[in-house]
């Protein structure tokens, strides 16, 4: 998992160490091109399970994930 949420902070493992972020600061947004839920730290993509993006948003983090459908041209379905 890359994600730990403790008390409304998030904690976010990343290639260089951990990232730390209050979940409010958060938005979990969707990638098109990989079809996955992700947060931006810093300019980089986390990926991240759909399990992960729900409780990060129960724990306050923003929301900004787009549903695809098969007929949006960015789709990989």
């Amino acid at each position: 998992m890359t994600v730990r949420i403790e008390n409304q902070t998030c904690f976010f493992t990343t290639e260089n160490g951990e990232e730390i972020r209050l979940c409010p600061d958060v938005t979990v947004i969707t990638d098109p091109e990989k079809a996955m839920s992700a947060v931006d730290i810093n300019g980089q993509h986390i990926y991240i399970t759909e399990a992960e993006a729900d409780a990060l948003t129960v724990a306050g983090a923003v929301d900004g994930r787009r549903h695809l459908k098969a007929t949006d041209s960015d789709s990989v379905i």
